[in-house]
């Protein structure tokens, strides 16, 4: 079976190497950069399952390349940051990223939320040609593919980071059913829920800023006031 890649982009050169040691000893091929550029130059070059993106680096802070590395790829991105407010956090997710751990952190979380990402990351995007019509979910002019984590809106291809797409087919795949956030949170990220994280909403935001003509009237996931979310419908 093929390795799977990581890129670790951290200015720190001692964060980064504790990193890599933590990631070889798992079993995976690890690459460094030093910087945003950097890392968007291995990126173009060539394959990795997933980035651990620090938010405070000189030149284009992470931010900026978590920006840049979603408008060509969907690989998972886990960002790390010394900020701990809740704001940094939704900035951080609010760009693309998938998930935040921060400073300092314990390698054996970081080793959990990695394998937790790729997880996901492989089961939605297996190797093979197409999908059966079993595996497509259509409402309402939304086509959704289980298994090539393909989402078109009336034709129209909305691309969607993986921790997205699963919230989508979440509720995509339970149409009329109610989620609270920490249903949906622990189904997701399986992860028991922390009641001050704003996770869920942030990505929920992101979906209909992707999806809706008027995010905040939104058509496909209905907010229902003091229980949670839900996809419209119309049957």
């Amino acid at each position: 079976m093929e390795k799977q890649r990581i890129l670790v982009v951290e200015d720190e050169k001692e964060i980064a190497d504790l990193m890599e040691i933590y990631l070889i000893n798992e079993g995976y091929e690890v690459e460094k950069a030093n910087n945003g550029l950097a890392a968007l130059t291995l990126l173009e070059a060539g394959l990795f399952h997933l980035v651990i993106l620090d938010i405070m680096m000189p030149g284009i802070d992470g931010l900026e390349t978590c920006r840049r590395i979603r408008q060509e790829k969907n690989i998972p991105i886990l960002m790390v940051s010394a900020k701990s407010e809740d704001i940094d956090k939704i900035m951080g997710l609010t760009t693309g990223a998938d998930d935040y751990l921060t400073k300092p952190f314990n390698p054996l979380e970081l080793i959990a939320r990695v394998k937790s990402q790729l997880r996901r990351y492989i089961q939605l995007n297996p190797q093979g040609n197409g999908a059966k019509n079993e595996d497509d979910i259509n409402i309402e002019g939304l086509n959704i593919n289980k298994v090539t984590h393909r989402v078109l809106l009336f034709n129209r291809e909305i691309s969607l980071t993986p921790i997205e797409f699963e919230i989508l087919l979440l509720l995509a795949g339970n149409p009329g059913r109610v989620f609270t956030v920490d249903e949906i949170f622990e189904r997701v990220w399986q992860e028991d829920y922390l009641e001050s994280d704003n996770t869920v909403r942030v990505h929920i935001r992101k979906i209909r800023e992707k999806m809706e003509i008027d995010s905040k009237r939104p058509f496909y996931i209905k907010t229902v006031w003091g229980v949670g979310y839900k996809f419209e419908s119309k049957d």
